[in-house]
């Protein structure tokens, strides 16, 4: 695949196991590119649960926050952020061929994450969102089509996307979406996913 990063769902970890499988099964079918599943609640055993029950979804699995998860059910790899584990001792225990993300929430950090052994970064939020209270920054577009400038690594936008602004972000140049609630909460998450990507290819094709 010429970009993972399209379209990236992040799961939503108040849905029940059942959800969640259904959802990114339903997803995949519609075009996602990308799972990465999120668990805040800190019960390491539900995590793994749930990591295991997706593993298989035919697109690469990212584990939020946990590099210990990422490496107890072989995923593709662990997306990380500020506070979390630095990114050069994950690259040490993950390797060199796993993904590694990195959140950044500011100019100064995605300045900083240039040097860092990462793959990708979320640039998080773009737009205010329930699913993500303590936001330090909302870049809005003007911001993030300044960090795709910046940016030697790719972008991977998040935070209060949907179906009425994906194209002004697509149209930044920024090199993926990840989406929660747009996809999550969809009544049917394969049409969601494919109405989406229809929206972002009709306009300009991706970066590949």
């Amino acid at each position: 695949m010429n970009n993972p990063y399209t379209l990236y769902l992040v799961t939503d970890e108040k849905q029940d196991i059942d959800t969640l499988c259904h959802v990114v099964a339903e997803a995949v079918k519609g075009g996602v590119t990308m799972v990465q599943v999120r668990e805040k609640h800190g019960d390491v055993r539900a995590f793994i649960q749930r990591s295991l029950a997706i593993k298989d979804s035919g697109v690469p699995l990212i584990i939020n926050d946990r590099v210990d998860v990422a490496l107890a059910v072989q995923a593709d790899g662990v997306h990380l952020g500020q506070s979390d584990m630095p990114a050069q001792i994950a690259r040490q225990l993950i390797g060199p061929d796993m993904i590694l993300g990195l959140s950044v929430e500011n100019e100064t950090q995605l300045r900083k994450a240039q040097e860092l052994p990462v793959d990708y970064l979320g640039i998080s939020a773009i737009f205010s969102t329930p699913t993500k209270t303590n936001i330090i920054k909302e870049w809005g577009i003007q911001g993030l089509a300044f960090a795709v400038k910046e940016s030697q690594l790719p972008l991977v936008a998040i935070g209060g996307i949907n179906d009425s602004n994906i194209r002004e972000i697509i149209d930044t140049g920024v090199d993926g979406i990840a989406l929660v609630s747009a996809i999550c909460h969809a009544s049917s998450p394969k049409q969601a996913s494919q109405a989406l990507l229809s929206l972002m290819n009709d306009d300009v094709e991706l970066k590949k």
